[in-house]
């Protein structure tokens, strides 16, 4: 129990944290909040939803249960991302942030991917990860850390990342970002599983493989209907 109370103590401490980050990613709110709703017959339209009169919000807008649980993480990469944004949290329309908790299996990895619109701050509460990313051209230089229970660690808005869970037993960790909606591009589903599909003589001769190889790599990351 006191591990976990800990664990939620650092993930508030994130999220104060984060909030100075906002500003140069979400637009800064020009009223108290602006609940999210799908139809405009409660508001108007702000930063990609419709707003909830601010009359009729409860604190329900304002509320999300159950991030202590862990998720299964059967998937190839073996990890699982539990996003709270204001996808399933409205209270958090035009507040510039948003939380994550990310489980590991053994040998598990949030593979490389970045947030187009947001700065991470990742905080490891089970668990050792190796974490790192790589600066844009013309360097593409790669920072990395082993990080243990209690660590901390940056990824710059919009770099590639990734983490993986190098312990011998699962790892959890809690990440705060600098946008009620971040966006995520996991660089091998992106490039190989798009739709309709690049021209995979483009993808051979940009990652200087055979095309064979590419056509392989598009039907396994070919989404799922």
């Amino acid at each position: 129990m006191e591990m976990k109370s800990l664990s939620f103590l650092v993930v508030l401490s994130l999220l104060a944290i984060t909030l100075p980050f906002a500003i140069a990613s979400d637009p800064s709110p020009l009223q108290d909040f602006c609940v999210a709703v799908n139809t405009p017959a409660d508001g108007v339209f702000v930063n990609g939803k419709f707003c909830k009169d601010p009359k009729l919000a409860t604190a329900d807008d304002f509320f999300f249960s159950g991030l202590q649980n862990a998720r299964p993480v059967t998937n190839p990469v073996r990890s699982n991302v539990t996003a709270v944004n204001v996808n399933n949290l409205p209270g958090l329309n035009t507040l510039g942030i948003s939380l994550v908790r990310i489980d590991y299996g053994v040998n598990g990895q949030n593979p490389p991917h970045t947030h187009p619109r947001a700065t991470e701050i990742l905080y490891v509460a089970e668990g050792t990860l190796l974490v790192g990313f790589v600066t844009s051209n013309p360097d593409n230089r790669l920072f990395t850390k082993t990080l243990n229970v209690g660590d901390v660690f940056v990824f710059p808005e919009g770099l590639i990342h990734f983490q993986v869970n190098v312990g011998k037993y699962p790892a959890v960790a809690f990440a705060a970002l600098s946008s009620q909606n971040p966006g995520v591009i996991t660089i091998a589903n992106t490039v190989f599983g798009s739709t309709p599909m690049i021209d995979s003589s483009i993808l051979a001769r940009a990652f200087q493989l055979d095309p064979r190889i590419v056509m392989d790599l598009q039907v396994k990351f070919k989404p799922k209907n």
